[in-house]
């Protein structure tokens, strides 16, 4: 498995896997990090990744995006 850091702009990959303390697994799930579903990488900008996860658009820092494995 590999952090979603790892995929490249335009890249679609499926969740294998969110890591973390309960209360980032939990915040990262209400965002619609699940495992099985699909994000989009958009772009990179400044230090974070922009995402398309379930539809909507979600910037996400490095250092959370590496607790989502695909």
């Amino acid at each position: 498995m590999l952090p979603l850091t790892m995929a490249k702009p335009g890249e679609t990959v499926v969740i294998r896997r969110v890591t973390g303390q309960d209360e980032t697994r939990q915040r990262l799930a209400e965002l619609g990090f699940v495992a099985d579903g699909a994000v989009t990488v958009v772009s990179e900008v400044a230090g974070s990744l922009i995402l398309k996860v379930k539809g909507s658009r979600i910037a996400l820092s490095k250092s959370l995006a590496c607790r989502v494995q695909f």
